[in-house]
């Protein structure tokens, strides 16, 4: 017999209360399990803490190893930056767009890209035939990115930009246009992706082969030293691994593997650690498992701590923290019964919130079917300050600290991602697993089981494998119109007629030697750009010198 205070053991409880009332449990018809396929007991108590040390494990919040927040005070001291990602057509719409955003409440930019932008094309290329402004922005010259941040003051607004391959380009675009604002460079905040490992992996929007991708990446590292202070130089990305498949444990894992990599990169071009780590930041997905994503976030606080001073010798605590970025998940949107979408990134924007993000985008319910329309923006906005100022969640720092389910999967995430981490160690790095195919196989087979487990109906999905209806009229849709393009095309053509054809020709030069030089290519880029090359030439050049990359074959 127990006392009322609950001395019972769970053992005890198992076998008495609980199997009263298993077979009603096990009527349920789908598995209890975590996003790698891991059983989840039915209760966490005390005892599956054995031997955890409450100081070294949890801490206090804003101290080594972070695991309960990198800030003392987290939101009672500052809410986290509410960034929607967005960007279509071409500059003139997404601006206007952007101006919206701010108008509703939105704290910061994050822009979206089109694929001739992140791929190098310029929006005229033959390649860039029907892509021009569908996924994102079409930027191609400084004219562009000019009417793009027009009436936006830099200095007061931090903007992320979603840009790999182009990222360095993309950023010497914005810095021309900052220098024309007047701008104070050491106040310009915000973050460029770049961050070309996971597009190796899981995402494809690379150019050129790792050797030179890497070697721009640390150019961005080395000039924001000294230029952009307060510039994040990457975001080292887990969401796009995510979203193809992988589970939240692999997440975790791929994305450290790959801050190793560019860390040992940016130390073999002779930078301390501490002069650019506490500009790296990261970005990560959100899903609808709410627990397991709040613990997610809580392991890869304290294991990139560990990694930084263990691993890396990091003096500067600033480079001990993990700043990260979160994006509920867009593979979880599902087009039947869009409006369930609403719900789905709440609770992931919740979770994302309750696991101590410092920005967040929270997807619009119709992005299962087109770009989202602005009332869809407007909800899924709103869902974030609804959160921020009426659920009272952050009010508290780490809520869910002390959870015994939410400290035991914290604690079993950064253990199997160090697992991961080993493995890919010892295949020499994460760019060698990359050029083996061994992320990709991982995420593949994840991605594989995950379907499989959907159209048996063992994971439901609701409105999709059960609780259908009848197909329901679709919302309205946006749709980019054939006159942008037009427009775009149009706006690329005078800025090529009315520079200056020999500054021009004599740019494109300089960058060629830069190239083939040891020179930071950062301060020619925009010295390019500032001559109105576009990105189409800039990348061009590249490609005389550095090569393009072919897809790894994975087998």
């Amino acid at each position: 017999m127990s006392d009322q205070n609950g001395s019972k053991s769970k053992e005890d409880w198992l076998g008495g209360s609980y199997q009263r009332s298993v077979q009603k449990a096990a009527e349920r018809d789908y598995p209890f399990e975590t996003s790698d396929g891991a059983p989840v007991e039915p209760l966490y108590a005390p005892e599956d803490l054995n031997g955890w040390d409450y100081l070294t494990q949890l801490g206090f919040p804003g101290e080594y190893p972070y695991t309960r927040g990198v800030q003392p005070t987290m939101y009672r001291g500052r809410l986290w930056t509410m960034r929607q990602y967005a960007g279509f057509g071409d500059a003139e719409e997404s601006n206007q767009r952007y101006r919206y955003l701010l108008e509703q409440g939105q704290t910061g930019l994050s822009v979206a890209f089109d694929l001739p932008t992140q791929i190098g094309y310029d929006s005229d290329h033959p390649m860039a035939a029907g892509e021009v402004g569908k996924v994102g922005v079409a930027i191609a010259s400084l004219a562009d990115m000019e009417l793009l941040m027009k009436d936006i003051p830099l200095e007061k607004v931090t903007t992320s930009m979603t840009i790999n391959a182009t990222g360095p380009i993309l950023l010497a675009f914005y810095v021309a246009v900052a220098k024309k604002q007047g701008a104070d460079l050491s106040r310009l905040g915000g973050t460029t992706q770049n961050d070309i490992l996971k597009e190796y992996i899981a995402r494809g929007t690379y150019i050129f082969p790792p050797e030179g991708s890497m070697r721009l990446i640390t150019d961005v590292f080395a000039w924001c030293k000294d230029n952009l202070p307060s510039w994040n130089t990457i975001s080292i990305s887990g969401y796009h691994m995510r979203e193809a498949g992988c589970t939240a444990i692999q997440e975790v894992a791929f994305t450290f593997a790959n801050a190793i990599a560019y860390v040992e990169a940016a130390l073999a071009a002779g930078l301390a650690f501490d002069e650019f780590a506490p500009r790296l930041s990261f970005f990560f997905a959100s899903f609808t498992n709410l627990l397991e994503e709040v613990a997610k976030f809580r392991a890869a606080r304290r294991m990139w701590a560990r990694l930084a001073s263990e691993r890396f010798g990091a003096q500067d605590p600033r480079g001990m923290m993990l700043r990260f970025h979160t994006q509920t998940g867009g593979s979880t949107l599902t087009a039947q019964q869009p409006e369930n979408n609403i719900v789905r990134t709440a609770i992931q924007a919740l979770a994302a919130v309750l696991g101590g993000t410092q920005s967040l985008h929270t997807n619009s319910m119709d992005e299962a079917l087109a770009l989202p329309t602005e009332k869809a923006v407007q909800i899924a906005l709103r869902t974030q300050q609804v959160i921020a100022y009426e659920s009272g969640v952050a009010d508290v720092i780490d809520a869910l600290a002390g959870s015994y389910y939410v400290e035991k999967l914290t604690d079993r995430i950064e253990a199997e991602a160090m697992k991961y981490l080993d493995r890919i160690d010892d295949l020499g790095g994460a760019l060698r697993a990359i050029e083996m195919g061994y992320q990709q196989r991982e995420i593949q087979e994840a991605s594989y089981r995950v379907q499989m487990s959907i159209d048996d109906g063992q994971r439901v999905v609701v409105g999709v494998n059960k609780y259908q209806t009848d197909e329901e009229e679709r919302p309205e849709i946006l749709r980019p119109r054939p006159e942008v393009v037009k427009r775009q095309i149009d706006r690329l053509n005078r800025v090529r007629a009315e520079r200056d054809d020999a500054r021009a020709r004599q740019m494109l030069t300089l960058l060629d030697q830069a190239a083939r030089s040891n020179a930071n290519l950062m301060p020619v880029f925009i010295e390019c750009v500032e001559n109105y090359l576009t990105i189409g030439e800039i990348c061009q050049v590249l490609r005389g010198v550095f090569g393009e990359q072919r897809e790894f074959m994975v087998f």
